[in-house]
């Protein structure tokens, strides 16, 4: 029994080895008849396996069904048990029989054809990449700066009287006039004092008018020499001195009332006021500090720095030999917004800082809708007066490695070459290109990770963004 099992799994794992090699169809197809008829007759041996247990055990006395005809007794030659053996053979041995005939079938079916019968994997397409024509636009060269926005007229309110703050006649960051009253401060103080010294000065009117008179008595009679000289110089020092009097005292009067005026603190320029530091009630001085601040709205500078050298290149890039007044100045907030209005230069500093090496330039804008406000960052804009025909491609183009920069072009056979270029100033999203790059052009601007040069690329032409 054991060599019988050893000589069936011997046999199949030859037939199993041998699916490895190359044999003409024909021998093929002899196995794989053999192979088939193995599998019936095992099959056909599986549902007898209860039948043997009921026989052993006698329960099959007197029934038909325990006697059914095998597939040994028809064709004994093709059970691999053999007419005998089969009946015998445990379960477990015909099942790793089975096993075994099964491992020969699979190995067999690696030889159904010859190897150069195989259908071969289709080619990967080309990478699909996007380029932009490159295209000869109009453009007026322009260089970046960033500024700061500064009020033309800026003005704190401060006291200049001591007393208590009675009123605030204003609206924090509303836009005030020239001249409006803003804070109150107390007056009963300052209108004694003005009402103190009118009265000193009538008192001293009304002497100066008796010495007069007492001159011009003494004056008369000593014409007539009926009075002694003497006399006349005394009524001529008192007249004097009463004179002296009256406008020493009208001098008090007139510093009393301009205190007085004080008390008023009214909008010396027009535009917004801002916070207001004090709030009524409280004792205020010419030492308080800021009461609150003034700035002017329109128009309104904005200041920034440029250097000497950006200079000259703008002039190169430009060919603008002109004024500095002559060059437009536009602004842009921090999501790249453009403001809607353009500026102009109206100063050049006439000295160079030595910490930066920069010249400090203040352009005007209009500002009706009060989005500029003093202080605020923003990056102004430089624009040449002319316009240049200039090659662009989108910045997003431009790739830079050690060598310096450079782009991806396709060319005419959809392959990929890189062209080293020389970049000039930039438009918005576009690049002025120098050197490197021809009008019709085609540029890859996404996706350039997954090309290499020379690859063969499936391209689509876009149009760039202004």
């Amino acid at each position: 029994m054991a060599r019988a099992r050893a000589s069936v799994m011997a046999t199949g794992a030859d037939r199993a080895s041998n699916t490895t090699k190359s044999f003409p169809r024909p021998f093929i197809l002899r196995k794989w008849r053999g192979a088939t008829a193995l599998i019936i007759a095992l099959i056909w041996e599986i549902p007898f396996q209860k039948l043997d247990r009921a026989r052993r055990t006698g329960r099959c006395e007197g029934q038909r069904t325990c006697n059914p005809v095998r597939l040994s007794s028809i064709f004994p030659k093709f059970s691999p048990f053999g007419p005998d053996r089969s009946e015998s053979m445990p379960l477990a041995r015909r099942q790793l029989v089975i096993a075994s005939a099964l491992t020969a079938l699979l190995g067999l079916a690696g030889c159904d054809s010859p190897p150069e019968q195989v259908a071969q994997a289709p080619a990967a397409p080309p990478p699909a990449v996007s380029v932009v024509k490159v295209e000869v636009q109009d453009l007026r060269p322009s260089v970046s700066f960033t500024g700061r926005v500064t009020a033309l007229d800026r003005v704190d309110l401060r006291a200049r009287i001591d007393g208590f703050l009675e009123q605030r006649n204003f609206t924090e960051g509303q836009d005030v006039k020239s001249g409006d009253l803003l804070f109150v401060i107390e007056k009963a103080p300052y209108e004694a004092r003005v009402a103190s010294a009118r009265g000193a000065v009538e008192t001293a009117q009304a002497r100066l008018d008796r010495t007069e008179i007492e001159y011009e008595r003494q004056a008369t009679l000593v014409k007539k020499d009926v009075a002694a000289r003497s006399k006349l110089d005394d009524a001529t020092a008192a007249r004097d001195e009463a004179r002296g009097d009256l406008n020493r005292l009208k001098a008090e009067l007139q510093q009393a009332e301009l205190q007085l005026s004080y008390t008023d603190i009214r909008a010396p320029i027009s535009g917004r006021i801002g916070r207001s530091l004090i709030s009524p009630g409280n004792f205020v001085s010419p030492s308080s500090g800021t009461l609150a601040t003034i700035v002017s709205q329109d128009p309104i500078d904005v200041v920034f720095p440029i250097s000497q050298r950006e200079i000259l290149k703008f002039r190169e890039e430009s060919g603008s030999a002109g004024k500095a007044e002559d060059l437009a100045v536009y602004l842009q907030f921090g999501k790249g917004d453009r403001y809607s209005h353009t500026g102009r230069i109206n100063f050049m500093d006439v000295s160079v800082n030595a910490g930066t090496d920069t010249v400090e330039v203040r352009a005007s804008f209009p500002n009706p809708e009060r989005l500029l406000v003093d202080g605020q960052l923003v990056t102004a804009v430089v624009e040449s007066d002319k316009p240049q025909p200039s090659l662009v491609v989108p910045q997003v183009a431009i790739q830079i490695d050690q060598t310096g920069p450079f782009v991806l072009v396709v060319n005419s056979e959809n392959k990929i070459e890189v062209r080293r270029v020389e970049p000039g100033v930039s438009s918005g999203m576009l690049l002025v290109i120098k050197k490197g790059l021809q009008a019709g052009d085609l540029v890859v601007t996404e996706g350039v990770q997954k090309v290499r040069p020379g690859q063969a690329v499936q391209a689509t032409v876009i149009m760039p963004e202004a």
